[in-house]
């Protein structure tokens, strides 16, 4: 196996038994390596500085700091490049969406199957969305009744930016992005935070599912 392949994980989360039945589902992947755990969000923010994790499995409900609150912070760090995953068992849609604004790349109930949990994983270190189709349809509710922008004319999106939109929507990381289009991926980072702004959003995940969204009106 070239180690070069593999994807380094840390995992946020309180719960001692949790943390144990990841890690064997993490040792069952070739493509994932547990780097780190920690049990609250300020050991987290910690290690993430420290170790600098290709994924970072998120808790929600945490002492010390919570899911959101660590979330945000992990998000203002610039030097952080991390997929950040959600892993919980709230499925109520403040804390999705909470979650989903703060700009977490996947949101997955701890209910799930351990098979799809390894599939979303995956999917979260290919740069695509990695969340559940019925939390999917909760976020597309949301939106739908939310006052924003019906398609890319009436944002007021520029060329570049509808491109990149496109490739949000396909689930495609900045990283991905960047290099589909031969830019900087500082330069990605601008677009998307402009996209985002024109269209009264504050997340990618929301912005996939809105342009999803517009496609079928």
């Amino acid at each position: 196996m070239n180690k070069t392949l593999e994807s380094s994980v840390l995992i946020i989360d309180d719960h001692p038994l949790f943390h144990k039945g990841v890690a064997d589902l993490i040792a069952m992947e070739p493509s994932l390596r547990l780097v780190g755990e920690a049990s609250d969000g300020r050991t987290g923010l910690e290690l993430a500085h420290a170790l600098r994790p290709d994924l970072i499995l998120l808790d929600l409900n945490m002492k010390v700091m919570d899911g959101i609150e660590t979330l945000r912070h992990l998000r203002a760090d610039d030097g952080l490049d991390a997929r950040i995953v959600m892993l919980t068992v709230s499925d109520t849609e403040s804390d999705v969406l909470a979650a989903l604004c703060a700009g977490v790349d996947g949101y997955l109930l701890k209910d799930m199957e351990p098979k799809a949990i390894l599939e979303m994983l995956r999917s979260a270190m290919h740069g695509r969305l990695a969340i559940s189709t019925q939390l999917t349809e909760l976020l597309a509710r949301a939106l739908r009744d939310s006052p924003l922008p019906r398609d890319p004319d009436a944002a007021g999106l520029t060329p570049r930016e509808r491109e990149i939109l496109d490739l949000i929507a396909q689930g495609w990381s900045n990283k991905l992005i960047a290099r589909e289009l031969d830019l900087a991926v500082g330069t990605v980072k601008v677009h998307v935070k402009h996209l985002l702004k024109k269209l009264g959003l504050k997340s990618r995940v929301e912005a996939a599912v809105w342009a999803v969204n517009a496609r079928q009106r």
